[in-house]
């Protein structure tokens, strides 16, 4: 049976007891070419480049934070809510072995709605639109979640249930023997052409977007994405064994639902186009 026999080391390299890891460099990917992509953006639009300084590290900090305390909360609320490893949601350490553990276990839902929450503050503290903002911060989340997948992928971790097809991989480092779907590679493809899509819409409409729209599309794109690559990928924790939808797919429903509800709004102009903007919401 046709098969890729996957063994890369997560590790790009060492430099005495420190490694770079791959997947480090996907994090650091996003945010660098997402800064590049969003200051073109805030130049073309005449927005000071000073409100991007600012907002960058809100994001970095709401998706650290996020995917980290959603990963926690959604997934694992048996072992990190106990009195004994409550306080391993914050340590990159085993409290009981003292081993370095590092921060395993991410979730894009919790920083999905960490981002959301950086919106709404960013607004109170900066006064710019949010409903603008997100519209243009989606373009690059994709582009940097396709990287981040990537890293999953050279982690040998988060991938698919067993597959005869022939792109296959055998996860060898995991001690796997049979073919399994590249989920990590479904997903990333996905969000590359929505990127692909998303910037094509940005440039042709030369930024004069109708605001909430493609936030709305790109709710729906992106998560009923993973709501459909979430079949064919293995349960990540126990208790979505028996499930009809497992975690990933719940928690991707209620974006979608709010996707519909930004096209409903966002195509009735409801939206402040301006980037600053003191009421967000247009009487009709």
């Amino acid at each position: 049976m046709l098969a890729i026999h996957w063994n890369v080391d997560p590790v790009m390299f060492h430099l005495g007891s420190f490694g770079l890891r791959w997947y480090s460099l996907g994090f650091l990917f996003a945010f660098l070419f997402g800064y590049i992509i969003f200051s073109k953006m805030f130049k073309s639009e005449n927005v000071d480049l000073k409100y991007l300084d600012s907002f960058v590290v809100y994001v970095f900090l709401a998706v650290l934070a996020g995917a980290r305390l959603g990963h926690c909360l959604f997934y694992e609320p048996d072992y990190f809510l106990t009195a004994d490893h409550w306080l391993e949601i914050f340590l990159p350490v085993n409290l009981q072995t003292g081993e370095f553990t590092g921060y395993q276990g991410l979730a894009s839902h919790g920083a999905a709605i960490a981002l959301l929450i950086v919106l709404w503050l960013f607004y109170k503290v900066k006064h710019i639109n949010p409903f603008w903002l997100v519209d243009r911060l989606v373009i690059v989340v994709a582009l940097g979640g396709a990287f981040v997948r990537l890293g999953n992928l050279f982690n040998s971790e988060i991938y698919g249930v067993e597959t005869s097809l022939p792109w296959g991989f055998i996860f060898e480092r995991n001690g796997e023997t049979a073919a399994k779907h590249p989920t990590q590679l479904y997903e990333a493809l996905s969000y590359l052409i929505i990127f692909a899509v998303c910037i094509a819409v940005y440039i042709r409409k030369k930024g004069n977007l109708r605001t909430g729209v493609l936030f709305g599309w790109w709710l729906i794109a992106l998560f009923g994405m993973r709501l459909l690559i979430e079949f064919v990928k293995e349960e990540q924790v126990s208790f979505e064994q028996g499930m009809a939808l497992d975690m990933g797919q719940i928690l991707s429903i209620p974006f979608i639902l709010l996707g519909v509800l930004m096209l409903a709004l966002g195509y009735r102009d409801r939206f402040s186009r301006e980037p600053f903007a003191d009421k967000l919401f247009v009487k009709k």
